[in-house]
């Protein structure tokens, strides 16, 4: 049984306090001079930094300050404010049915106005087709033993990827060539979700780029993840669903998702991957 995502916040804060503690040292000054300089009791940076008090933002300006560790705030406000989150079970997000999932992420969408995905696994959720979501999500709900909701989670993903249209966002996709040929789904679905592609790359607003199998490639795969704007990451492990929100994480994601795209082909040499796709189906 995967651990209770208690475990997980706790450990994110022990984390945080020791990153505080080390800050401390590195200044060379003692807990008690710490309090002084920041106007505390001794006790209260003790708690802090033994993860018995979690500290709240203005604690950590406070903190760093006083260490002259002005360029840690942004990183340590940001993991205080994910530590609860960071990583989200996807058995309890799934515990109701997988309608919920989809419809979690709905008000994020609508916010973000750059996505960056990376996908090594799947075809991704903005760009699957009814009949593919279908199998994918069947097959997820079988493995968790979920409720079955396939179908309505399938129209919620469907009503969540009208970001797509209007031109209001940009979406810039990276697929492992991988992705065209794994088998999810009957050949059927399969021609259509590659028809469907092909279609998508038409839209002034998306680019789509694939890595191909005999790319030269300075950046190894990876798991699946998405980039909104560049304020935060979703990186996806079938354990966990991880939300990443400090700049320092956000960086290295942007970072490696560059390097990715380089080794992508696109337009008409992108087209011929998804066409070699559709012509080895049976």
């Amino acid at each position: 049984m995967p651990p209770h995502p208690s475990s997980h916040v706790q450990r994110a804060r022990a984390e945080i306090a020791g990153r505080l503690r080390e800050i401390r040292k590195d200044a060379g000054i003692t807990g008690r001079e710490l309090a002084a300089r920041c106007g505390w009791s001794e006790s209260k940076s003790s708690r802090i930094e033994n993860a018995r008090t979690t500290p709240s933002d203005q604690d950590i300006r406070t903190w760093c300050r006083a260490c002259a560790a002005d360029d840690q705030i942004p990183d340590l406000i940001a993991a205080n404010r994910q530590s609860a989150d960071a990583h989200v079970q996807w058995r309890l997000l799934q515990r109701t049915g997988l309608r919920r999932l989809q419809e979690s992420a709905g008000d994020l969408y609508r916010q973000t106005r750059v996505f960056r995905v990376y996908v090594s696994d799947v075809i991704p959720g903005f760009l699957q087709t009814p009949g593919y979501a279908t199998a994918l999500l069947s097959s997820i709900a079988d493995f968790r033993g979920t409720p079955d909701d396939v179908s309505d989670a399938v129209a919620a993903r469907m009503k969540r990827n009208v970001v797509l249209n209007g031109g209001v966002r940009r979406f810039s996709f990276v697929l492992e060539e991988a992705v065209l040929r794994y088998r999810l789904c009957s050949t059927e679905t399969m021609a259509a979700q590659l028809g469907h592609l092909l279609g998508v790359m038409d839209l002034q607003n998306v680019a789509v780029g694939i890595v191909p199998f005999s790319a030269r490639r300075t950046m190894w795969p990876m798991p699946t993840f998405t980039i909104f704007d560049d304020s935060r990451v979703h990186a996806d492990t079938l354990e966990a669903a991880s939300t990443l929100t400090q700049p320092s994480q956000v960086d290295l994601y942007a970072r490696a998702f560059g390097r990715l795209s380089q080794a992508a082909s696109r337009g008409a040499a992108a087209r011929s991957l998804i066409s070699d796709a559709l012509a080895v189906l049976d």
